[in-house]
């Protein structure tokens, strides 16, 4: 693995912890059945909010997944990451001692961080003094232990980051990945994100009316907005001739990626640093358009973003507009983990061969136009060229583009 120049990247392993499944192949088979897995929250005291309902990863217990961590000595974030990348070193069949002995990091996005951890934390303070917090909370605090739990849990010894982009996280880590690897700065990487469902995030949707009270309907003409989410995503990346060499199963190759940053505005999404970005993955990739067979929508179920986010489609795509969907509508907006579960998601739907649908719709919002946005469940296809959106608060845009190995 000591080639020189850039080398072709591409995805062995997948790794999912989510609020419809355990595993890539489990959720994957439920997004694809279009499960909606937003319950009651059971993960605080919801007591005194009007919405009460998320996507959390129920019964979630990192004990059985785990090789190395103590659970006790990490927080839940951290543990959905570990979980989720222990199932992608599993799901890729490569000897984990393979990635302990060679320059193998980890990557991973995040909105809040350790958020139970630093709710905990709160809790303490405010009936006590700073001096009698919990020693062992304070070191599960910051969110760097998001990808040290990974590095920790696989025994590696490369970059260990954690990306604090919130949204569009795991898209940021995916092309920081991407980069190492292509250039030969690491031998293997593995990329995601995690956030847990949390009071702090709720209660800022919240208070910005952007809530939902029971069902996230993306697309759709009376869609209320979002439903928080938690879980945790990982991918390995791996060069093309590695995986070959090892006999490895290839879900896809990442193609390129695009990235900017308009903060024009703290909340408010725009259309045109959204269709550049699309471009600039597209030159990245070496595409056009015409030859992307489906879209991975960030598609929170927010009046403002979804039309935002067909505004700057159409930009780009004119009438040519493939199929668009929103796994959100299923499993709640996971915030840092988003366009990790999207990644997932796109590398089994051109590995297995479907597009994932947008469930819950009842009426497509007619101000967009024909749009197909596979409505209900998935439908089988043979997508070759795939692109993920994810978009954070302050303009953070990123857009990652997988496509089919021939």
């Amino acid at each position: 693995m000591a080639e020189r120049g850039p080398r072709r990247v591409v995805i062995t392993g997948l790794g999912a912890v989510s609020p419809v499944g355990t595993g890539a192949a489990e959720f994957a088979a439920a997004i694809r059945a279009g499960v909606t897995g937003t319950r009651p929250i059971t993960g605080f005291d919801v007591s005194g909010f009007p919405y009460k309902v998320a996507g959390e990863v129920r019964d979630f217990d990192p004990a059985p997944l785990l090789h190395n961590l103590d659970p006790g000595e990490w927080g839940r974030s951290g543990l959905l990451a570990a979980c989720a990348a222990r199932l992608a070193t599993t799901d890729s069949g490569i000897d984990p001692e393979l990635l302990a002995s060679r320059h193998v990091g980890a990557i991973m996005g995040t909105t809040s961080g350790e958020s139970t951890v630093a709710s905990r934390l709160a809790e303490q303070w405010v009936h006590s003094e700073i001096k009698r917090l919990d020693p062992r909370l304070v070191g599960q605090a910051p969110a760097a232990q998001i990808a040290n739990a990974v590095s920790n849990e696989l025994l590696l010894t490369g970059d260990s980051q954690t990306v604090a982009t919130a949204c569009s996280a795991s898209n940021y880590a995916l092309g920081y990945a991407y980069d190492l690897v292509r250039t030969g700065e690491a031998d293997l990487m593995f990329a995601g994100g995690a956030d847990a469902v949390n009071r702090f995030t709720h209660a800022g949707f919240f208070a910005l009316g952007a809530l939902a009270e029971d069902v996230c309907r993306p697309f759709d003409a009376r869609r209320p907005g979002i439903l928080t989410g938690e879980g945790g995503a990982a991918l390995l990346l791996e060069p093309l001739e590695h995986a070959l060499a090892r006999g490895a199963r290839i879900y896809a190759e990442v193609l390129g990626y695009g990235v900017n940053c308009d903060a024009r505005h703290m909340v408010h999404p725009d259309a045109a640093s959204i269709a550049e970005c699309m471009r600039s993955a597209h030159r990245s990739a070496g595409i056009t358009p015409d030859q992307v067979d489906y879209i991975c929508a960030h598609g929170t179920g927010t009046p403002t973003n979804d039309a935002t986010e067909v505004m700057a489609v159409r930009e780009v795509f004119g009438d040519r507009t493939p199929p668009i969907s929103s796994i959100k509508s299923m499993i709640g907006h996971t915030m840092g983990a988003a366009s990790g579960f999207g990644a997932v998601i796109c590398c089994k739907a051109i590995h297995d061969g479907f597009l994932p649908p947008t469930a819950n719709l009842r009426e497509l919002d007619e101000a967009f136009g024909p749009l197909d946005v596979v409505p209900g469940q998935g439908r089988p296809a043979r997508p070759r060229i795939v692109q993920n959106h994810g978009f954070a608060f302050g303009g953070n845009n990123v857009i990652t583009v997988f496509g089919r190995v021939s």
